[in-house]
């Protein structure tokens, strides 16, 4: 469940304390009622935002909104490496003395910023999970045979 947002005034009131008195995110917290995390964080979008005490005078609530949290909500599922191709790990595996870590070397052999071994894995066992159980209970002996690096 995503946190609430704060209210513009204390947005705001943050905005004040840390550039009138200079105040630290604990001193500040405690002023305005939220947690330290919360003033640190929209300090840092604010900065993002470029956004300075004192505010200018258009800078009304729905604006000083949208310029904090305009990057809110868009973040796509996309995956942060390349994916390999489930399906063709899925095959090779079924090969003698394949297994997960030798097709992980090749995958890091091609995408040296790609997933680590525990997370291509994970993934994998999730992408496996979804298989109809016929499939699933063949790769679960395979994937249990796997030595650990």
């Amino acid at each position: 469940m995503p946190a609430e947002r704060l209210e513009m005034r204390r947005v705001c009131e943050i905005l004040r304390y840390r550039a009138e008195q200079g105040l630290g995110h604990k001193s500040i917290a405690v002023r305005v009622g939220a947690a330290p995390s919360t003033v640190r964080e929209t300090l840092r979008r604010a900065t993002a935002a470029g956004l300075s005490w004192p505010l200018d005078d258009d800078v009304s609530d729905a604006v000083l909104e949208a310029a904090l949290y305009k990057a809110a909500g868009t973040k796509t599922g996309h995956r942060r490496a390349p994916e390999p191709d489930w399906a063709e790990v899925n095959r090779e595996l079924k090969r003698k003395h394949v297994t997960l870590q030798i097709l992980w070397d090749e995958y890091i052999g091609r995408y040296p910023d790609g997933y680590r071994y525990s997370r291509y894995c994970d993934l994998y066992r999730g992408w496996a999970m979804k298989l109809p159980p016929f499939q699933l209970a063949r790769l679960h002996h395979k994937v249990m045979v796997d030595p650990s690096p």
